[in-house]
């Protein structure tokens, strides 16, 4: 069962409303993100998926959980989100944004520069630069950093680099990264939070900086970053 509550599925024609309720697990959580994106309305989740990181109550605790939520027992996180620039075209992403192989199983050169110094390039499968919010996704299991609630920062994994060196890079704001497709006779895919948004031929790159608009997380008072974290990542 995972699916949105109606608050964040209907276009209102209304004021917003204070508290966004979603059912389901991560992907309800990150499209309700979406839907509120800029409008200082928080959202809190109940966890009806499979892992639910985000999610705050537990399917059990439904009726408890909503009438604290309802009556105001919940705190408020502020994560940042993703800016990604292709050419003139603009994606927002409140998850994370990856570069890869646009041919199945084939490795790509990845050139990259951060804050205008050039780093190099790589040969790899691909690269993931995440927020806070997506650092637990597929950050996470390509061995990336995991970005504590709080941090305005973001995260840049390599997908299998053929290297015996490279780590992964926290990059705060005020530093833009760039991403260019070293490849010689191969195209690389742009995904924006699940969604195919284009493809760099070689040369072609594209940016990533951190957004001045910002998603608002919703938790009760003892679901914390931490609690959460052992919860899920450390039983």
């Amino acid at each position: 069962m995972e699916r949105l509550a109606s608050a964040a599925r209907v276009e209102l024609t209304d004021d917003e409303p204070d508290l966004a309720v979603t059912l389901g697990g991560d992907g309800s959580m990150l499209r309700a993100f979406h839907r509120f994106l800029g409008s200082g309305v928080p959202v809190i989740g109940v966890n009806f998926g499979r892992v639910g990181f985000l999610t705050s109550i537990m399917a059990d605790e439904l009726e408890q959980g909503l009438e604290r939520a309802f009556a105001g027992d919940y705190r408020v996180v502020e994560l940042p989100t993703l800016e990604v620039r292709l050419g003139e075209r603009r994606w927002p992403a409140v998850n994370d944004v990856v570069a890869s192989s646009t041919q199945l199983g084939r490795m790509i050169e990845l050139g990259y520069a951060v804050g205008g110094e050039d780093l190099g390039a790589l040969h790899c499968d691909g690269a993931v630069c995440s927020t806070p919010s997506g650092s637990t996704a597929y950050n996470l299991s390509n061995g990336g950093p995991v970005l504590v609630w709080g941090l305005d920062a973001m995260a840049l994994t390599f997908v299998a680099p053929h290297s015996l060196h490279v780590r992964p890079l926290v990059i705060p704001r005020s530093r833009d990264l760039v991403v260019t497709n070293r490849t010689q006779d191969g195209s690389v895919t742009v995904i924006v939070d699940g969604r195919e948004v284009g493809e760099l031929q070689p040369g072609d790159r594209f940016e990533i900086r951190l957004a001045e608009q910002t998603t608002m997380l919703a938790t009760l008072p003892e679901r914390t970053f931490f609690s959460r974290y052992r919860e899920t990542f450390a039983s």
